[in-house]
């Protein structure tokens, strides 16, 4: 067994008589090597299986002692060691002594050196026995070195057996694994050497095609023979991107040997060789058609319990607005002559009135069918403007932090529809916070923010730059169940009358509409933060907001002769347009769809703007009708107004400020300003 280094570097040294031990060590000590001094052969012995370099004795010393010992640790010793021996011996005038020869013969690797020596010689040889040892022990190091390597390679090839054997057990009860697992479910396995274009395929495979024998051969064109014709370009599409994406992955119809329809799925993942050309492509395919009805059945009963709910809660507010309203015109009716109390009737009913245009306002929002106005500006300056009315609708109880990057980047929004969205933020957060012990903080912050592939996956929108708009609070927070829902319409977890649940949809919707989207978190205890997340604009930001510029402007009746062509198909809604525009002074000419109106513009009475209702019957709608006036007359202005956008991409197009439009519902008021902005008149 090796020794520790510290001792297989050490001379022992066996010189007992005189002060010959203590100058051989002194000298040797001098020039950096480690002796041990032994005081007989046996304490020497001792020395030589503890570990030692060299061993430097005296000849006298071994003519009088017992070497059995001796002598037997060097037979004992391995092969690759020869401990070297240093002997003084005294100079002698003839030979020796047999017994004397017999000894340096037995003990074997010995250097004889006559006294006296001179330190050099004696440091010399035991320099020179030591580097003859250490060659001793290199070796001694290669063979053990050689002996791990060849017991490890016995036990790796021992191991190596018994997992090949062991493997191959465990493949073949996979093979019965898998093949009765696909079995079980339902699943056919088919694999495919693109090098000669043979196949294999399990029996199920074949079962769900309706064949009751084996089919002979599957190739590429025996598959697409069963895929219903509608699904077939889809299905070439998936086959032919095998090569780039290594894999397929495709779900479509087919019709079975037997006549019979059905839904298949099939999956399967290239194999390439050392050099990357393609060698084999395999995978599974299962029947889906059963899951697919019941997910079609699923997703209908969550359509109606959806649609069961909305309609449920649409109802109710509506039942409750229209109280007020038809309550109180059927009481100015029995009492028109009492003037202070018709009044205070009216402004009831027109404040009703004016809670179910919102309603509807926030039903459009989150159906992303209202009408937008976007403008590319910084939203900081709306969030600076807007602080005023957000400070009142926090309280006074409630601190309201304000916290803008300075260098935020413009998006293209509708302002109106983002100060909603914000508002709608700021009470909820008051909500939420009211009746909790500790501070009331909402903090508004906007920032600039990139996100990745990872951030927008889910959200159905490119990743890159976006600007953030947040509204934090204190609150009570959202439970985990709750937290999933929030965005439903009229889902609310305030109390009955506290809230119609359409806050957050109208936020969801409009931040669609805006090409962004919204993200909640909330934790119970540590309050809620809404982020609602806008694309950066590459157009400059713009100075207009278009509220407050109409609002200021003042009513204008209509200049001399100045024509009206309105076009309304709701007959109530028409009289009513009517009555507003000859009360305005405006000459009325009436169509009832788009034909009519072409055939007044094709006439040539006079016709200074086209009123017209966007969404109408007959296959032209109100953006299309402007077209065509235009064409028709190319001075005539345009004034279009909606309630509601039947197809998002057009409510898009129209709310740009090419065609300007005036929203449902509107006051007589707010038709004189929208006629006097499109005509460019004087206010009168």
């Amino acid at each position: 067994m090796p020794q520790p280094p510290d001792h297989e570097g050490r001379v022992l040294v066996l010189a007992p008589r005189g002060r010959d031990a203590a100058v051989i060590a002194q000298v040797l000590d001098r020039v950096g090597t480690p002796t041990e001094v032994c005081a007989d052969v046996s304490d020497c012995v001792t020395g030589l299986k503890a570990g030692a370099g060299a061993a430097l004795v005296t000849e006298e010393v071994l003519a009088g002692a017992d070497t059995g010992a001796l002598f037997a640790w060097l037979d004992a010793q391995p092969a690759w060691s020869d401990f070297p021996f240093i002997v003084l011996a005294t100079r002698q005038t003839g030979r020796r002594s047999e017994s004397a020869a017999g000894i340096l013969a037995r003990i074997g690797n010995v250097v004889l050196l006559e006294r006296p020596i001179n330190a050099e010689t004696l440091i010399s040889a035991a320099e020179s026995a030591l580097r003859a040892r250490r060659r001793q022990y290199q070796v001694r190091s290669l063979l053990a070195g050689r002996e791990r390597t060849q017991e490890h390679l016995r036990l790796l090839n021992e191991g190596l057996e018994r997992r090949v054997a062991e493997r191959t057990r465990e493949v073949e009860a996979a093979r019965e694994t898998l093949a009765f697992a696909l079995e079980a479910a339902g699943m056919g396995s088919w694999d495919l050497d693109l090098a000669n274009g043979t196949s294999r395929h399990s029996p199920r495979f074949d079962a769900i095609f309706g064949y009751s024998d084996p089919c002979p051969s599957w190739t590429r064109g025996t598959f697409l023979a069963h895929v219903v014709e509608e699904d077939r370009p889809a299905v070439e599409q998936a086959f032919s991107a095998i090569p780039e994406t290594g894999r397929i992955d495709l779900e479509c119809r087919i019709t079975r040997q037997d006549g019979a329809g059905r839904w298949v799925a099939a999956k399967g993942q290239v194999t390439y060789d050392a050099s990357g050309v393609p060698t084999r492509i395999a995978g599974i395919l299962v029947d889906r058609t059963d899951q697919r009805i019941t997910e079609d059945a699923l997703r209908q009963a969550q359509k109606m319990e959806a649609i069961g709910q909305l309609t449920g809660g649409v109802a109710h507010d509506f039942n409750n607005l229209l109280t007020v309203i038809v309550g109180g015109l059927d009481m100015m009716l029995r009492r028109p002559e009492q003037t202070d109390r018709v009044k205070r009737l009216a402004e009831a009913a027109m404040s009703a009135a004016r809670r179910g245009e919102q309603l509807t306002q926030q039903l459009l929002a989150f159906s992303r069918r209202q009408m937008l106005r976007p403008q590319t500006l910084n939203p900081n300056r709306l969030l600076l403007d807007f602080r005023p009315l957000a400070e009142r609708a926090a309280t006074g109880a409630v601190e309201l932090v304000f916290n803008l990057d300075p260098a935020l980047d413009p998006i293209r929004i509708d302002p109106a529809q983002f100060e909603a969205a914000v508002l709608n933020l700021i009470v909820n957060a008051r909500d939420a916070i009211e009746g909790r012990d500790g501070h009331a903080r909402i903090a508004v912050v906007s920032r600039n923010v990139h996100l990745g592939t990872a951030a927008v996956a889910d959200q159905g929108v490119p990743p890159g730059p976006y600007v953030v708009v947040s509204v934090s609070d204190t609150g009570s927070g959202i439970p985990p169940d709750a937290l999933q829902r929030v965005f439903e319409p009229f889902f609310t977890t305030k109390e009955v009358g506290k809230g119609t649940g359409l806050g957050l949809s109208q936020v969801y919707g409009f931040t669609r509409s805006a090409k962004g989207f919204a993200q909640i978190e909330s934790e119970i205890g540590s309050g809620t933060t809404v982020n609602l997340y806008f694309p950066r604009s590459t157009d400059p930001a713009g100075d207009e907001t278009g509220a407050a510029s109409a609002s200021s402007i003042p009513l204008r009746r209509a200049g001399e002769g100045e024509t009206v062509l309105l076009v309304e198909d709701d007959e109530q809604v028409l009289g009513m347009a009517v009555e507003s525009l000859e009360e305005l002074r405006y000459r009325v000419i009436i169509a009832r769809n788009a034909v009519e109106a072409l055939e007044h513009l094709r006439g040539v009475e006079r016709i200074d703007i086209l009123f017209s209702d966007v969404v109408m019957p007959g296959g032209m709608n109100g953006s299309q009708l402007a077209v065509e006036a235009q064409k028709l007359r190319p001075s005539v202005k345009v004034l279009l107004t909606s309630g509601y956008v039947a197809n998002l991409d057009e409510g898009q197009v129209i709310g740009r400020g090419e065609m300007p439009v005036l929203n449902k519902p509107y006051r007589r008021d707010e038709l004189a300003r929208s006629l006097r902005l499109v005509l460019g008149g004087e206010g009168r």
